[in-house]
């Protein structure tokens, strides 16, 4: 099993690796992964299309920066897994939001979208050994390995839950959706 400790990450990465509190990359993946499902369950369907201020992103638009991001990182991975020696191009972030057109994309999609290309990401990655996990590459100039990227995409999401609880969110928002959930089972039986 590889751990945070023998990946290789640019400098500006470890913002996102420090996000995680797990030092063994399945473990991280797996808790990540059901942390943000739940958050996605708890954010008010008014709030998806809110921005915390002019020129942010709404929820929805980072919703889909986070999936196109995973993508991006785990094609990376698989080139490096693969040994592909090529040197891989950086992305803008900026451009593909606004390309990404999300504002016309449904919610409900969305989160679907970033389930399901979340479970592939995991199965791809858990089918590595740790011979491939530890492969590097070079992508936007910087030298990573398999694991680093796999770390990466746990963190990136760590990284914006954490902006959406601080700055989209507010205790009340979430409580709400718990008090209405809770309602809407309430009085039935298992």
């Amino acid at each position: 099993m590889v751990t945070r400790n023998e990946i290789t990450v640019p400098d500006f990465y470890k913002t996102y690796i420090n996000a995680l509190q797990e030092d063994e990359l399945r473990e991280a993946l797996a808790n990540n992964t059901r942390r943000f499902r739940k958050l996605l369950k708890q954010i008010p369907h008014k709030k998806i299309n809110y921005a915390y201020a002019e020129g942010k992103w709404t929820i929805k638009e980072l919703l889909q920066h986070i999936i196109d991001a995973e993508r991006v990182f785990i094609y990376r991975a698989l080139t490096f897994a693969r040994r592909d020696p090529a040197p891989l191009p950086g992305f803008n972030e900026n451009n593909w939001a606004i390309t990404a057109k999300a504002p016309k994309r449904k919610w409900s999609e969305l989160v679907e979208e970033f389930k399901s290309l979340r479970t592939a990401n995991e199965l791809f990655l858990n089918s590595l050994d740790d011979d491939q996990l530890l492969q590097t590459g070079s992508a936007n100039n910087n030298t990573i390995s398999v694991a680093g990227l796999a770390f990466v995409c746990a963190g990136h999401v760590a990284h914006h839950m954490r902006i959406i609880r601080e700055r989209y969110l507010d205790d009340e928002d979430i409580v709400k959706v718990k008090v209405k959930r809770g309602k809407k089972h309430k009085g039935k039986k298992a």
